[in-house]
């Protein structure tokens, strides 16, 4: 088989590092923006470590993981923002799972959706939240794609939120909730908001899923700063 486009064979090979169901379980409990170690890894994906071993290979060498050692330890995580990018993008596009099977596991998934980390923004319904009151004070604009307004950016200044924006990556982006089936704020503004959050105690993590609660002085900043009811936060 011959093709015109260069680009085919790269695409499918790239591709076939996502199609294997052992490699998705670790890049979708990658996105909640930690290094996981390769044992903690194996567990999660209930497969023997020599055999996520291999995975994690693959994924390193294709350029989806970077990993680290220290000590007797491999450590690994998502390369960077497009890849988890990539990732969302990808799973908020697919048809919902299997309904649990057990409490825990309904359990697990109410929290997630209620609250959680996409890789280093807020998601689930508590983005979905953060990002309307944003828009709805003026302060984020979504009718030409995610912008920031100049209100926007002195709110975040007065909020004691700072803004790296030397990098390449765009201040304000929209990214598909993947329960919520709508976009939610990620980006630099996304990211500066989700680390001040948990920086702050506004949010804390659950579990060892990607899943966080709203502490009650978090209901009470974020009633402050973006007049958002603390139901909608529950």
């Amino acid at each position: 088989m011959t093709t015109e486009d260069p680009r085919a064979a790269g695409l499918a090979r790239f591709a076939a590092l996502i199609a294997d169901e052992t490699r998705a379980v670790c890049l979708l409990a990658l996105l909640d923006g930690r290094a996981w170690t390769a044992g903690e890894l194996a567990r999660h994906a209930g497969v023997a470590a020599s055999t996520l071993s291999e995975h994690l290979s693959r994924l390193v060498a294709g350029g989806l993981l970077t990993e680290e050692r220290q000590g007797r330890h491999r450590y690994v995580r998502l390369a960077d923002a497009r890849i988890a990018q990539l990732v969302e993008d990808l799973a908020a596009r697919v048809a919902p799972g299997a309904r649990p099977r057990t409490l825990r596991q309904a359990g697990a998934g109410s929290a997630m959706a209620r609250g959680r980390t996409c890789y280093d923004h807020l998601a689930g319904r508590l983005g979905i939240a953060v990002t309307d009151a944003l828009t709805g004070r003026g302060l984020l604009r979504q009718d030409t794609g995610f912008a920031l307004t100049d209100a926007g950016l002195r709110w975040f200044g007065t909020a004691g939120i700072g803004l790296d924006r030397r990098g390449r990556r765009p201040l304000a982006r929209a990214c598909l909730d993947w329960t919520e089936r709508r976009p939610h704020l990620a980006g630099v503004a996304g990211a500066a908001l989700c680390r001040h959050a948990l920086d702050t105690g506004w949010c804390v993590r659950i579990g060892t899923e990607r899943a966080v609660k709203v502490t009650a002085a978090g209901e009470r900043a974020l009633s402050e700063l973006l007049g958002i009811e603390a139901e909608k936060l529950r």
